[in-house]
């Protein structure tokens, strides 16, 4: 899949029609679509995540989600894009379309235009319209369900689902936060996106229609009060996942009602402060913006509170944990001292032995005291001279425990990771959440003095809808905590209903008489377990091999890492973890900012390679971090092979000097520059490849 052409029509800083035509030449795969800051760079790349998922981006950036929260909902944020020139020119609409080449429409390779579009007259939502071949098709309006259209769902399923957009759309400073993650929360949308990624969740998705199908047949066989127990188990499996759906609904409408109220209740902050002369507009702006971003530092520092909650019952028991250890080491030694000293025992009985061999060769029989003497002085002296390491047995020491080497190197990991890490890791949160917690009241006592003011009525007025707006964020806010509390609990109750399922199912299947047809739907199901096993397993060995290659080839510290270990055998988790030098793991917490931006590159190269899905990679602010050896690896080995179409956003000379594009070109078919016309307009402008910097510097002069 390609994408052959995007059209931007009064889209932000695009005033009127733009065309950009993308489609790679030359077998050559990178195209280089720069300009300087505010010129609309970073506007061309949100405005194709627009066009694809609408309403829906900020699931693929959380920067889109904060810009829709600050505006105070998308209505408003979306409408902000109509271009300010074209609106002033009576303009009423603006667009993006992408137009694709090569995309699978059911085994048949296609041209397909999307079109996005807002109208600010009409301004409820925005209209999309996917054509196939430039026709509009039947297929797209058969997808349609009770609460999507069609468009949107075919461009999840036939170009590029949301779950897994972050991969494709990335910013690579932005992109570290990879090698951050290590909440249980964060690794589980992870690894749901990873799952979507690497093709696992479409075969466990099969397997589970097979088996809801095989219920039927069971069902035929099955005792009425097993029959009804099946039936009961199907029917709470499909209302806990309706439950979970509808409480996620309603955390959605409200964080939209929350994001919309806290907007006016800054309104009115704003409004006091003028009111009081106190402090201006900006003032209050900038420390509102401090707030938001303390605030979720401070949501950041409570869920890796959470992550310490497996540790603390160990951590609060201490003592009694110290003492354990103690047990466990001592009956260690007991073990090695009894081995020891039967060893010892073994040696002198055999020497005594072979004394008395000698003993009976002799003419004559030796005095036996002398003969005791010298059967005393060799023991002593054996134990002396051969044995001095060996202590006495310990009589009083009782065997409690008796745990095997791996049980006891798995217990010493426990009380280390305690006595170390947890008491370091939990300090830091602490020192770090009291500072945050200290800084906002801060901010929130420059706030409340800057709208102290005379007590009239107006102002008055003012703070009392300022106080019920915070209060009905308040409780819109214990609203969403009791919904995820209650999201968590059916989630445990469905993983209790399809435990039982299972042994139901388990049960009847041992009894039941299955026709031909029923016993070749069981195979199925029994062969495709056996294979999401096996693929897992592939995948799982295959993306640590491709994540070990990637990070050897653009690390410069080449023994750094030496082995990587994945585990996605679960849809609930994951984690990848990395090894260096005497197989000891690597703290990833411990990286630079530029080795967690090469960590993020191999294992989103990594992932893209071995999903197989053939979309185009978009990267803004690449080589940002990286020092001159790492951004030769990351031009030589990753942008070359990661797609084959990518787009880069760089900033010339900042994130991509003329040394690093002369290391680049032989991979580039076109250049690009952003130009700027007027203060509410810009274009795009094709450049031929060896004058990229010689023009930018022409127009940046004239700019």
């Amino acid at each position: 899949m390609y994408i052959k052409e995007i059209q931007l029509n009064n889209f932000r800083i695009y005033k009127g029609v733009n065309h950009i035509s993308l489609i790679p030449k030359d077998n050559k795969n990178i195209i280089i679509v720069s300009g300087q800051n505010g010129f609309g760079k970073t506007t061309f790349l949100m405005s194709l995540v627009w066009c694809l998922y609408g309403k829906n981006m900020g699931q693929v950036d959380a920067m889109y989600q904060k810009e829709i929260s600050d505006k105070g909902n998308y209505t408003k944020y979306i409408a902000d894009s109509m271009n300010r020139k074209a609106q002033e020119e009576g303009e009423k609409e603006f667009s993006v379309t992408m137009s694709f080449s090569n995309v699978n429409v059911q085994n048949v390779l296609c041209d397909v235009d999307v079109t996005r579009s807002y109208n600010i007259i009409k301004g409820t939502s925005d209209t999309v319209e996917v054509l196939i071949s430039g026709q509009p098709q039947e297929l797209i309006e058969n997808l349609s369900s009770d609460n999507q259209k069609g468009e949107e769902i075919f461009i999840r399923d036939f170009i590029l689902p949301i779950a897994i957009a972050k991969f494709f759309f990335f910013d690579a400073e932005k992109i570290t936060s990879l090698a951050e993650i290590n909440q249980t929360d964060q690794r589980r949308q992870l690894s749901q996106a990873y799952s979507e990624v690497l093709g696992i969740q479409k075969y466990e998705v099969l397997k589970d229609n097979l088996e809801d199908k095989l219920d039927e047949y069971r069902g035929k066989s099955a005792n009425w009060e097993d029959k009804y127990k099946l039936n009961k188990l199907e029917s709470d499996i499909k209302n806990t996942d309706l439950e979970i759906e509808k409480c996620e609904s309603q955390i959605d409408e409200l964080t939209v009602d929350i994001t919309q109220k806290r907007h006016e209740s800054e309104d009115i902050s704003l409004k006091l402060v003028k009111a009081g002369d106190r402090m201006s507009g900006e003032e209050l702006e900038k420390l509102r913006q401090e707030k938001s971003e303390l605030e979720n530092k401070k949501m950041q520092v409570q869920e890796e509170l959470k992550g310490t909650f497996d540790i603390i019952p160990f951590a609060l028991a201490g003592e009694t944990l110290a003492n354990v250890a103690e047990q466990i080491e001592n009956e260690k030694m007991l073990t090695e001292q009894i081995y020891k000293q039967e060893d010892v025992k073994e040696k002198i009985t055999r020497i005594r032995q072979d004394i008395e061999k000698e003993k009976q060769k002799l003419n004559f029989v030796p005095d036996i005291k002398t003969t005791d003497f010298y059967v005393n002085q060799i023991e002593i002296l054996v134990k002396k001279y051969f044995y001095s390491d060996v202590p006495d047995i310990d009589g009083r020491l009782q065997t409690m425990h008796d745990f095997s080497t791996t049980q006891i190197n798995e217990f010493n990991q426990l009380v280390s990771s305690t006595k170390n890490n947890f008491k370091s890791q939990f300090s830091k949160i602490n020192t770090e959440y009291s500072s945050i917690k200290n800084q906002i009241d801060a901010i929130n006592r420059k706030i409340r003095d800057a709208e102290i003011n005379a007590q009239d009525g107006h102002i008055a007025d003012l703070r009392n809808k300022r106080d019920n707006f915070n209060d009905e964020i308040d409780k819109k806010n214990q609203e969403i905590g009791s919904l995820n509390k209650k999201i968590e609990d059916l989630k445990e109750q469905l993983k209790k209903h399809k435990q039982d399922q299972t042994a139901l199912r388990n049960k009847l299947d041992s009894c039941a008489q299955y026709s031909e047809k029923e016993q070749k739907a069981k195979q199925l199901i029994g062969t495709l377990q056996e294979f999401i096993t096996q693929f897992k397993e592939q995948k799982k060995e295959s993306l640590q091999t491709k994540m070990l290659n990637a990070l050897t080839l653009l690390l410069h510290k080449k023994d750094f890492v030496l082995r990587v270990d994945v585990d996605i055998t679960t849809s609930e988790d994951i984690d990848i973890v990395l090894f260096g030098k005497g197989n000891k793991e690597i703290d990833k917490s411990v990286l630079s900012m530029g080795e967690r931006q090469l960590y993020a590159s191999a294992l989103l190269s990594s992932l893209v390679s071995e999903s197989e899905i053939d979309f185009p990679v978009f990267i803004d602010s690449p080589m940002q971090k990286f020092d001159k050896q790492h951004a030769e690896n990351i031009i030589k080995h990753f942008y070359p092979n990661v797609s084959k179409q990518v787009i880069i956003y760089p900033l010339l000379y900042k994130e991509l000097t003329e040394d690093e594009y002369k290391l680049l070109q032989p991979n580039v078919c076109k250049t690009f520059l952003i130009n700027n016309t007027s203060t509410d307009s810009s274009e795009f402008l094709e450049t031929n490849l060896d004058a990229l910097f010689t023009t930018y510097n022409k127009i940046s002069n004239a700019n």
